[in-house]
């Protein structure tokens, strides 16, 4: 069969997937619905300057096929070491600081990383993928495989209830998340803060300075919701920003309200109870993501990818 392989989802779980198989010689179509590759490494604009509002930060295991990776970025400016260490607070205040593997962050933000991944590969965006059957077929269309590389709510969507990619899905449960953007006219937090894990708030779990990880010191943070949160403001995410704005200066000893915020809903931000597979791959249908391959972070969604890549490689051989 002379037609491409196609990765539905222009994620990093999904263009891992797809360059590995097109390393191998395997032609492959990537379809996303989005107007830019990216997924939950998502980036947006704001006051002139990019803002990640999906995943933090990236990690690395030393000597891993994904340190190499991120080592490529390193050396072209794409990637830039961020901190080892990070507060501790509670919705009083910071409690305690704590250092653990070293965390990289993105200077045009992580979307950047995807783009690069995606670099040279066919990627259709706008282009929203409706059944994926048994055979398997692509909106009817017969391929030599496909590869869902999205959230097992979303793939279940697309797949036949029943069949046995769907059946690998099924019990999947998601946790939603709201990424509350605020800015200052000027820094109101030290500046050795970086991040704050937020225990014991029934708002909001983690806050980012993202000029500091980003590199230019502007005066932004992001701060990610609980889900309970989430739950409670997905029809409209926009009512929850008082509420975050409340606990992140509590949390962080902010004595004044930002000059502006923004809100951005992820429905699935982050898998429940991750799956140890690296991958699901049945009948000719893969499945990857972070959802697989825990626990669940940046490293193992690529990870992911690229070892379905590999193993639909040889499968189609």
């Amino acid at each position: 069969m002379d037609a491409p392989v196609p990765v539905v989802g222009a994620g990093i779980a999904g263009l891992a997937c797809a360059r590995a198989l097109s390393d191998a010689g395997v032609t492959v179509r990537v379809l996303d619905r989005g107007r830019r590759p990216g997924g939950r490494m998502s980036s947006r604009t704001m006051h002139g300057r990019p803002v990640d509002l999906g995943a933090s930060y990236l990690t690395a295991r030393p000597g891993s096929v994904f340190a190499a990776v991120v080592d490529g970025w390193l050396d072209r400016g794409l990637a830039r070491p961020w901190t080892d260490t990070f507060a501790v607070a509670g919705p009083d205040g910071v409690r305690e600081r704590k250092s653990g593997p070293l965390r990289y962050g993105a200077p045009r933000g992580l979307r950047s990383l995807v783009e690069d991944l995606a670099a040279g590969l066919d990627v259709v965006q706008e282009r929203t993928v409706e059944r994926v059957t048994a055979g398997p077929a692509v909106d009817g269309d017969a391929v030599p495989a496909a590869v869902l590389a999205m959230p097992g709510p979303q793939a279940a969507r697309l797949l036949d209830p029943g069949s046995p990619a769907a059946r690998l899905v099924a019990a999947e449960r998601w946790d939603a998340a709201l990424a509350v953007v605020l800015g200052w006219p000027e820094r109101r937090w030290p500046a050795d803060l970086h991040g704050a894990f937020v225990h014991d708030s029934p708002d909001i779990e983690w806050v980012a300075d993202d000029g500091d990880r980003r590199g230019d010191g502007a005066p932004v943070l992001v701060a990610h919701t609980t889900p309970e949160l989430a739950a409670r403001h997905l029809d409209d995410p926009d009512a929850a920003a008082p509420g975050v704005v409340t606990a992140v200066t509590a949390a962080l000893g902010i004595d004044t309200p930002p000059e502006w915020t923004a809100v951005h809903r992820w429905t699935f931000a982050k898998p429940a109870d991750p799956r140890e597979e690296p991958f699901g791959l049945v009948d000719g249908v893969g499945l990857c993501g972070d959802g697989w391959h825990a626990p669940s972070k940046v490293e193992s969604a690529w990870s992911s990818g690229d070892a379905l890549g590999r193993a639909l490689t040889a499968e189609l051989r």
